[in-house]
């Protein structure tokens, strides 16, 4: 179907990719927060130790750069398929900068060099309360990091909607009467 504006098929199937993969990524980092940072954070530095022997073969490191590159580029592709729909757009670009600056930027800024102190020097090079308060500020900044990943997913999940809105969903097939 070709609507005014451009062609909404490759446009709606990026969409829906760039969607799943924002939200797959905040209910990883959600399940996370509660699952993992727990037993990550409740005994330091005991439980750093512990953490990091579990993580031993695949940690979040492993997964979320992963994920947050896969949503970037994604969305990426995305803008430029949704160029003709300036909402879509719109939405799409904001979801895309606050995943480039909240994810990457903000990861590489805060949680790069604590990561560093916690889990690759941990308590082998610094005293437990140093490590305690790292992992203090590490787990504060996290709740910034799950609102970001928050917004993008909400961001990505409206541009869709609006998508759809804008290029009319199909409509169901009736049967005559």
């Amino acid at each position: 179907m070709t609507v005014r504006g451009g062609r909404p098929g490759p446009a709606r199937l990026a969409s829906i990719v760039f969607a799943w993969l924002a939200i797959t990524t905040f209910s990883g980092v959600l399940v996370e927060t509660w699952l993992v940072y727990p037993n990550i954070f409740g005994d330091v530095p005991a439980s750093l130790a512990r953490g990091s022997e579990f993580f031993s073969e695949v940690g979040p490191g492993d997964v979320f750069p992963v994920l947050g590159a896969a949503t970037l580029v994604t969305g990426a592709v995305t803008a430029g398929l949704v160029w003709p729909w300036p909402a879509v757009r719109l939405r799409v670009l904001a979801a895309v900068g606050v995943n480039l600056v909240g994810e990457f930027g903000f990861s590489a800024w805060y949680f790069w060099p604590r990561n560093q102190v916690l889990f690759t020097e941990g308590a082998a090079v610094h005293p437990a309360g140093e490590l305690a308060r790292v992992a203090w500020e590490f787990e504060t900044g996290h709740w910034l990091r799950l609102g970001l990943c928050a917004v993008t997913a909400v961001l990505a999940f409206a541009a869709l909607l609006r998508l759809l809105e804008r290029t009319g969903a199909p409509a169901p097939v009736r049967e005559p009467v």
